[in-house]
């Protein structure tokens, strides 16, 4: 794998990463930070300050495009959520969860696992929406802080079921075609890694989560943007407010949960994956809230549905607000330069974010431990585009390189970068990769990225050693 010259765009790309981490290291905004690299970027790449200033706006519409349909989702559910609040239904809903979960520490794990199982067999984005409709007014009955919930939908469904993606085993197939071995390789490798990642992390999230709780500096506090939104808004308006009799309750809470199996049970059979998966979901919410707001609100039904769809998009949007500005740039790392600067990159460039990690391959020396700490900071510096995918063809080109040179481990080496990756890009460490979690338990993704910050990297680290004696 033949590396290429670096140029002072990849420095200036690199710069500005150790900046943006530090300055969410300090609990600071990244917008400025962001928008100043993109700025800087363009004028290195291009010369032009027109362009430059120009390239800052179409960077926001390349983001914007590639995630909008997260937010899409996000504002369905959010409308969906809030007539279910205002008609009493989530409170019938959740009373059988309420006498199996009885504690916080029960939820985290509860929740956790269920989004595992669900995750692996469609994919973390569709299984967020699912736990989050059900499940998150459960664990907040019971006193776990919706940055809790979010922890567990996030760690167990974006780290630990996406980073083995054993069922769809859409990520080894990359990852074993970048190394060149075949998939069942990856997959029988990655089985102890990913369960010495997902144990460790989870533990160490729960551990940190538990001490909090008990100093008082994580509380109740913390809650779903749209269940407060909507009692404000009941306050100011006792109209809005409709109350379904008992058995409508009893019907609608028993119908919404079937429509969502036959949601699982449709994925199965027609193989839907990903957006498709996602699309499904997002049409079954808008058919559920379109249901209650009719059945609820009659002769203002209609009206009712637009309301509840517009109070969607404003917090779907007021949520992505604050990512748009740092997706927008570390899009800039892959795909999305040539788009926004034209084709201004040297030749033979896989984009500034993957040539950082072959340069970074070929400079490092060679045997177990620096090939596996290597696999997992490759893994990881691909990740940093928020996707988790884009770049780990080129952690298993990475692994294949060091394991000729050492004589073996390839299997092992591949599947350290692809665990890497996608902890870090596939969602728990990017903010706008974490933001169906996020928006649906109502929380910041700036903080649950910091939460998860500690527990991801001691998880790595030890992942990373165990692999170390695995090769």
């Amino acid at each position: 794998m033949e590396g290429i010259e670096l140029t002072s765009l990849h420095w200036v790309y690199l710069i500005f990463i150790f900046l943006i981490i530090g300055v969410m290291v300090m609990r600071r905004d990244t917008s400025l930070v962001c928008i100043v690299g993109i700025f800087i970027l363009g004028l290195v790449a291009t010369g032009s300050l027109y362009r430059s200033v120009m390239g800052i706006f179409n960077s926001f519409i390349y983001a914007i495009t590639e995630l909008l349909g997260t937010i899409l989702i996000i504002s369905v559910i959010t409308g969906m959520s809030r007539v279910m609040l205002e008609t009493g239904i989530n409170e019938v809903m959740v009373r059988p969860f309420t006498k199996l979960i009885r504690s916080p520490s029960l939820a985290y794990w509860v929740i956790g696992i269920l989004m595992m199982v669900i995750s692996w067999f469609f994919w973390p984005s569709p299984a967020v929406a699912l736990m989050g409709a059900v499940l998150l007014p459960v664990a907040l009955r019971v006193k776990l802080p919706a940055l809790g919930a979010a922890m567990a939908m996030n760690l167990f469904g974006h780290g630990i079921a996406l980073s083995g993606d054993f069922i769809i085993q859409g990520a080894p197939k990359l990852t074993a075609d970048g190394a060149g071995i075949p998939v069942s390789d990856v997959i029988s490798a990655s089985i102890p890694l990913v369960i010495i990642m997902g144990a460790v992390t989870t533990i160490a999230a729960f551990w940190y989560l538990r001490r909090d709780m008990k100093k008082g500096t994580l509380t109740m506090e913390t809650k779903p943007a749209e269940t407060g939104d909507a009692i404000k808004a009941s306050e100011e308006d006792p109209n809005t407010m409709r109350t379904l009799s008992g058995t409508a309750k009893k019907v609608f809470a028993v119908l919404i949960p079937v429509l969502y199996a036959a949601d699982l049970a449709a994925m199965f059979l027609f193989r839907l994956q990903g957006g498709d998966a996602t699309a499904l979901i997002g049409g079954t919410s808008l058919f559920i809230l379109i249901l209650i707001a009719m059945f609820a609100h009659q002769s203002s039904g209609l009206e009712k549905i637009t309301s509840c769809f517009i109070d969607g998009l404003k917090f779907g949007f007021q949520i992505f607000g604050p990512v748009i500005p740092i997706a927008a740039f570390f899009y800039l790392g892959d795909a999305a330069f040539p788009h926004i600067f034209g084709e201004v990159l040297p030749a033979g460039s896989n984009g500034l974010v993957n040539d950082l990690g072959i340069a970074l391959a070929n400079t490092v020396p060679l045997n177990n431990t620096v090939g596996a700490v290597t696999s997992t900071v490759v893994g990881s510096i691909t990740g940093l585009d928020g996707s988790g995918f884009s770049g780990i063809s080129l952690a298993g080109s990475v692994a294949k390189l060091f394991s000729t040179a050492i004589g073996g481990g390839t299997a092992t080496l591949t599947a350290l970068g692809q665990v890497a990756a996608i902890w870090v890009g596939g969602g728990t460490l990017i903010p706008w990769s974490v933001i169906p979690a996020a928006a649906i338990c109502g929380v910041s993704p700036f903080d649950l990225v910091r939460r998860n910050m500690k527990p991801v990297i001691i998880g790595l680290a030890v992942t990373t050693i165990a692999a170390i004696f695995l090769i």
